[in-house]
């Protein structure tokens, strides 16, 4: 028997190790030979497989993209979609020679989305993809600061430093761009009950320098619609006292893909003459994943010339006003997929479908008893709500803490000035996230209130919480 148990134990040790757990000692054939190193390259080359193996296990730790309630980013799409991704993901967009038929579905893209938004001309090529919401901002802001140089050459030769107005709730992108593009930021506070930007409180701000008004077609913050075409009529009635005549770009980065579809007769778009540039995020409610965003302009006059290049040496001339240049076209390709494969009335049936679920989830979350809401989910499908006054044991960043142990990503934050003193929980909902999840997020939040209750008062604080999310 000895002989036997040490043959066997001879020959185990010969064969491979086909499972165990401890990467960096096994089968030399795939290349790892020792644990790879995390911050600089390793020695030598790793088989496909092995590296495969390493990463997915670290990608173990992420949390479930589905019960991500803190993101407007899309994290579902249709397997057929997902599928044309992966193969065209090797196209460069930029190089229009090469790709014709990549680049003739962008060119496709715009028209729609101008007669979606109401164009003057729809068919007109004043527009283009970007890599998201962020540089399809700053390009409508760099067009505006242009359009305000050109019109006021000398007072800007003399120094004038121009400004742009908008709420404090604006995107982070809005802030950055004044930053970089040397433009003073005018941001509106809360006020109360108000959350954006009012109308009176936006022509308030304006002045012989301003290039232009940011409006908000679904706050971040809170979900709500600024009120675009009052907006442009305190606008209008500026411009008959001053003569100042200040246009307007509609930050419609989660609402340009909602309100057409739910809210046809809602006027926020082109319908407003004073509405120079749109901006939406693909890959927000036009439901493509992360990597996508588009921005349109009226007309060639909201869009100067000169800040459009020409460039030839990838095969063909190309017009490109972008602040990026090489970039997949896979996500282009992925928006003309759901363009093509909704319609206008498959997007509004899964748009119309996430605002039932974030109004009814709204509902049910007012009935426990110890929040309330700040808004119901009935402009876009996101809503904030706080804690009521009566309660005292914990507060939403505890909410969000304990939410988070079950798998929930609820971001927990404080509104900006004037009302920091509100602190708010908020959920999006998007495709992918069904009535079930939603009455389970109900049924594990109820689950935690009483031991919230038995709290002998709030455990975590703004620097613990889950952060705001955009």
């Amino acid at each position: 028997m000895d002989g036997v148990t040490s043959q066997e134990n001879r020959q185990a040790r010969q064969r491979p190790v086909w499972v165990n757990p401890l990467f960096g000692v096994t089968d030399p054939a795939s290349g790892i030979t020792a644990v790879p190193p995390r911050r600089r390259l390793p020695e030598g080359p790793m088989t496909p497989s092995a590296v495969s193996r390493l990463i997915r296990d670290e990608l173990m730790l992420d949390g479930n993209p589905r019960l991500n309630l803190a993101t407007f980013v899309s994290t579902w799409m249709e397997p057929e979609a997902h599928a044309l991704m992966g193969d065209t993901a090797d196209r460069n967009l930029v190089d229009r020679d090469e790709y014709p038929a990549t680049a003739e579905l962008e060119q496709r893209c715009i028209p729609m989305l101008r007669h979606l938004w109401n164009a003057p001309d729809p068919d007109a090529s004043l527009g283009t993809s970007t890599i998201g919401s962020s540089e399809a901002c700053m390009l409508g802001g760099m067009a505006l600061k242009r359009r305000w140089v050109h019109r006021n050459p000398d007072r800007y030769a003399a120094g004038a430093r121009p400004n742009l107005v908008m709420g404090v709730n604006i995107q982070v992108c809005w802030k950055k761009f004044c930053n970089y593009w040397e433009v003073e930021p005018r941001l509106v506070p809360m006020e109360g009950d108000r959350f954006h930007l009012g109308a009176e409180e936006a022509a308030g701000q304006c002045d012989e320098n301003t290039i232009g008004v940011v409006t908000v077609l679904g706050s971040t913050m809170d979900g709500s619609y600024e009120p675009v075409a009052d907006i442009c009529a305190a606008l209008d009635a500026l411009e008959e006292r001053t003569g100042w005549s200040v246009p307007v770009h509609v930050d419609a980065a989660s609402g340009g893909m909602i309100a057409p579809f739910l809210e046809p007769d809602l006027v926020w778009d082109f319908r407003l003459p004073r509405v120079a540039s749109i901006n939406v995020s693909g890959h927000k409610y036009g439901m493509v994943y992360p990597g996508l965003g588009w921005v349109l302009w009226r007309d060639r006059e909201a869009l100067p010339g000169d800040l459009v290049e020409h460039v030839n040496y990838l095969g063909g001339d190309v017009a490109t006003f972008t602040l990026n240049f090489s970039r997949p076209g896979s996500q282009v390709v992925a928006q003309y997929y759901n363009f093509l494969r909704l319609g206008h009335e498959g997007f509004r049936q899964v748009q119309g479908a996430l605002r039932e679920v974030a109004t009814h989830l709204a509902r049910q979350i007012e009935g426990l008893g110890c929040f309330r809401l700040l808004t119901r989910g009935d402009q876009l499908p996101v809503f904030a709500f706080t804690t009521t006054d009566d309660v005292t044991r914990f507060n939403v960043y505890d909410v969000s803490r304990r939410l988070r142990e079950w798998g929930w990503l609820v971001p927990a934050y404080t509104f900006p000035p004037n009302r920091q003193d509100l602190q708010v929980l908020r959920v999006v909902c998007r495709n992918g996230f069904s009535l079930d999840l939603a009455d389970r997020l109900v049924d594990d939040l109820r689950g935690l209130l009483p031991w919230l209750r038995k709290q002998p008062g709030p455990m975590f604080g703004p620097e613990e919480g889950t952060s705001f999310h955009h």
